[in-house]
This record gives structure tokens, sequence and C-alpha cells, in this order.
């Protein structure tokens, strides 16, 4: 038997029993954990929300021992006599803050009688921001020295400079990360959420999950199927793809790579473009064929950076990247079209101005809460090689996009840390009661596809759909608001089928240059 086969044959083995592991929902059989106690009081930073500290197990294989703090925020109910129970809610990233998600857009969720008649709660998960962090260097310049310069690598001089970057990080995350780092993955944020849930009294979990938050409704769905009040997933990760894979997927196929994120951004791109075409004078890139210009200042970008007259050079990694975290927004699509059109005509003011517009609020703690969950959740490749080709592979596939999204999770080749209670399915565990999935037709980060295949893998969903653009579906259709109100409220699921239209299109009216354009929240992890 050749090498080869025996590597697969051996991958083959190791899938099998993994799959087979049953994880521990609360880990152990004699002893579960404490339930923690919740001591609310105002919150300092955030006036009409409520702050609390919780203490989990950093291990569940040792439910007694060591624990971990988690930081929890909450809205109470308006309507207390009439509270059905708590409403938990998680951004996405990984990596990105319940508490500060909860807090900037908590007041303007679902329906007002939604926010009546459940206090809503959000947490940031184990490692990330005001939980006890992962974090992997002792201060800024050690982080920056070990961080890429640039968004993602476009040649092969590129990637080799990224994948040492790579293990210089992972290298300092070995040093300084401690324990946590091997308890990181979403198995471990659901058993949390699970005591969470219990510390606040609820017999079942109703929970909204955007982005990565959806794999955390996945999990939780399956690891306590019979805890299921009401899930939604909203902007869809397929848990499957994500976890391992279709058979030995995973030996050759990095994480990203099966999720095919470029998918999803390159036919938000493409409408994008339409939008722009069809608005004319309401889109500053409309000049022409917007296709054909945004190609061709692609393929000059690529052959040479352009210099402004300021004296910044835009490369096309920068390019490319400015216009993946665009899409995430229809509200950001008139100053995607303003920084393109800068672009094209060589205007550094035009440039600048549209890039402060799309300018998204740093992300303080850095990488490593995405690295610690998505390396932790994922089986991958062994050698960054699988990553470059995997990444060629996509951006002929589906331009542009392929490398800006695969090379994001290039350092789980080297990734120190190993969560051993992490899960891997199976995902078709039927639950009390059926999960929510929603879907944005056009979503540069999940894309539509791994809606419609989640709804069907779970073991008891139902599809919602939205015809509109952006990472998820929030804030963007009050048709979806209300079939989800509706649904946590009640339980009703939207008719099989059911399409939801989005409020507004882009650029079929003119832009009102003296309002801001309202987006909602997103977390896009800083590598993404």
């Amino acid at each position: 038997m050749s090498r080869r086969w025996t590597t697969l044959a051996t991958a083959g083995a190791l899938v099998a029993g993994l799959l087979s592991v049953v994880p521990a929902s609360t880990a152990s059989a004699t002893q579960s954990p404490p339930i923690p106690k919740l001591a609310w009081h105002a919150c300092e930073s955030a006036p009409g929300y409520e702050c609390a500290t919780a203490k989990v197990p950093l291990d569940y294989d040792s439910p007694r021992g060591a624990t971990i703090s988690l930081a929890v925020s909450r809205i109470k109910a308006t309507d207390p006599k009439r509270r059905i129970g708590s409403l938990f809610l998680n951004p996405g990233g990984p990596g990105g803050s319940g508490v500060g998600f909860l807090q900037s857009v908590g007041q303007e969720l679902y329906s007002d009688e939604v926010r009546a008649r459940f206090d809503l709660v959000s947490f940031d998960p184990r490692g990330v921001a005001g939980s006890t962090p992962l974090t992997c260097f002792k201060t800024q310049e050690q982080a920056d020295a070990a961080t890429s310069p640039f968004p993602f690598p476009a040649t092969a001089a590129e990637e080799k400079t990224w994948v040492g970057f790579d293990r210089a990080y992972a290298k300092s995350c070995a040093k300084y990360a401690g324990p946590i780092i091997d308890h990181m993955s979403t198995a471990d944020v659901a058993r949390d959420m699970d005591l969470l849930r219990q510390a606040v009294g609820d017999k079942k979990l109703t929970y909204a999950g955007y982005s990565y938050g959806t794999y955390i409704g996945s999990v939780y769905a399956n690891m306590f199927p019979d805890k299921v009040r009401a899930v939604i997933i909203d902007g869809v990760i397929d848990p499957v793809s994500d976890a391992t894979g279709r058979g030995l997927e995973w030996v050759r196929k990095p994480v990203d790579a099966r999720l095919e994120s470029e998918q999803g951004a390159y036919q938000t791109l493409q409408e994008f473009l339409r939008l722009c075409d069809a608005g004319g004078p309401n889109c500053a890139f409309s000049e022409g064929n917007p296709k054909a210009r945004y190609d061709a200042l692609a393929a000059k970008l690529r052959k040479h950076p352009l210099e402004l007259p300021d004296g910044e050079v835009v490369t096309y990694n920068d390019m490319i990247s400015q216009t993946l975290g665009a899409l995430y927004s229809a509200g950001n699509f008139p100053g995607l079209a303003e920084y393109l059109q800068g672009l094209a005509t060589a205007s550094a003011s035009k440039v600048k101005a549209a890039r402060a517009a799309l300018a998204q609020p740093a992300y303080e703690q850095g990488a490593e809460g995405f690295y610690g969950v998505w390396c932790s959740d994922s089986l991958n490749p062994a050698s960054s090689t699988y990553w470059a080709s995997s990444a060629k592979a996509a951006d002929k596939k589906w331009p542009y996009f392929g490398r800006a999204w695969i090379w994001g999770s290039s350092i789980c080749a080297s990734w120190p840390g190993h969560d051993a209670d992490r899960y891997l399915g199976p995902f078709t565990k039927r639950s009390a009661n059926p999960v929510l999935v929603i879907g944005n037709r056009w979503d540069p980060a999940t894309r539509y596809e791994d809606a419609v295949s989640t709804s069907k893998i779970l073991g008891n969903a139902r599809l919602l759909s939205v015809s509109g653009w952006g990472h998820t579906s929030l804030f963007s259709s009050a048709c979806a608001d209300s079939k989800a109100s509706a649904y946590l409220l009640t339980g009703a699921l939207p008719k099989a089928g059911t399409v939801c239209k989005p409020d507004a299109v882009p650029f079929a009216q003119a832009a009102n240059r003296s309002a801001k354009a309202k987006a909602p929240y997103q977390f896009r992890p800083p590598t993404r």
C-alpha cells in the first residue's frame, strides 16, 4: 500500500473514531459543574444595562476544578409581568464580543413585544474580550511584529512571508497563552451557555446567533437537543463543512476552503455591480460598465500598485480586502462605489473619504479569539501547502475572494492548542423544538447555500430566505424580523418556502449625503 493511501486510510479511521465519541454535555458522569451565581449590577459604561461575571469550568472534564470568568450583560424585559424568559445572543466572529453587541443594538433588536417579554442576555465567549482572554503577547509591539502587514497573500512570495508570520504568531501563543488555549472550542461555549441558561432560571434555551454564532446554535442543538425552546441561526455556517467536511475532505482542504465563502462574496460583488449599473447617477462607479471597470481596475492593480498623488500606495490586496469588508452591508454599497471611483480616477481625497466612511471599529484583542476557536473546532490539513492550493483553486472558480477567505485560517496548520472536548458531529439530532434557519441570498461571508444545506442537515429545522444583500438579515428586512419575532414569542414557524424581501434596494434612490446610512453591528475578524 502506498504511503498516500496509508495516510488516507489512517485519516478515515481517525474521523470515524472522532465522530463515534459522544462529547460530554457536562463531561463528568459523577459530577456536574456548579451553576454560576450572577450578581447583577448596573454597567458602568452602558446605562440601562446590567452586568455580571459568571464562573465556569476551564475544563469540563474537571467540572469542579479550575475556573474561568465570563463577562455577561443583559437588558431586562420591559414588561416583566409577562416575561417569558431570557433570549441569549451571539454576534459571531469567532471572537466577537457578545456584551458589546448587546449594548450596541439591544434596544433595537426584533419587535417591541420581544423586548417586552424577554430579558436580552449576551456574554463574551471564553477567551474573548471581557471574559478570561486568550492572549498571545505581552505587548502590542510583539503582536505587531508577528502580524502580516498585508491583508492576505496574493503571490507565491507573499505566501511564504505569510506562513512565516503564522509560525511566529503560533510560537508566541504557545509561549504565553496558558491552559485556556486547549479549551476554546464551540463545544465548551455551548456548555458555558447551558450553565448560563440554568443560572437565569430557564428550563429551555432561547437563542439567536449570527455568522459564527450560528455554529454555536447548531452545536448546542445537537449537544443539548432536549433543551431547545427556540434557536435562530442567521448568516449560516454549514456545521459539517466547518467541523470535518464531507468524508476525508479535511485531509487536503482547510476549513475556509470547505465553506466556500468566496462564492458568496463573488456573487454579492456581482450584485453590487449590477445594482450600481441600474442605479446610474445614484452610484458613483456607474459610468460605463461597472463590472468591466472593476475587473480592469483589479487587473491593473495586480500588475502594479497604484500610487496616489499624496504618495499613498494601494495594492490589489488592499482593494479586494476593502471590497470584501464593504460587501458585509448593503448600507456600505454607496461608500464602496465612492472608493472604487476614487481608485479609478486616482483621487486621494475620494479614496480616503470613502475608506473613512467604511471603516470598522478596531478589535482591541486582536486575532487570538478568532484563531483559538477556529483552529480548535475544525479538522485541517497539516501543511500550509494545502491552503496555497485551495486558495488558488478557489480564486480560479470564484475570482478575487478565494485567497482573502482561505488564507485567514492558515495558522491552523501550526496552531499549538487542541481541545479534546470539541464537537465534530453528528449534527442530525432532532431538537425538542425546531431551529429557524435564516439565509440572505447575497451574503459575502456565509453563502446562502450553507443556509439551505444546514436546514436539511439539522434534525428539526425550517429555512427562511431573504432576497437581500449583506452578511445576515439583521436590520435589513422588516419581513424577516417579524417572522423571527413571532417564532421567538410563540414558536410559530414561517411557511415552508417563505422568501422575505429587503427593506431597501441599493442605488434605487439618490444617496442622502447628510444622513449616515444605518448598518447592522457586525463583527469581522481582523484577518478575514
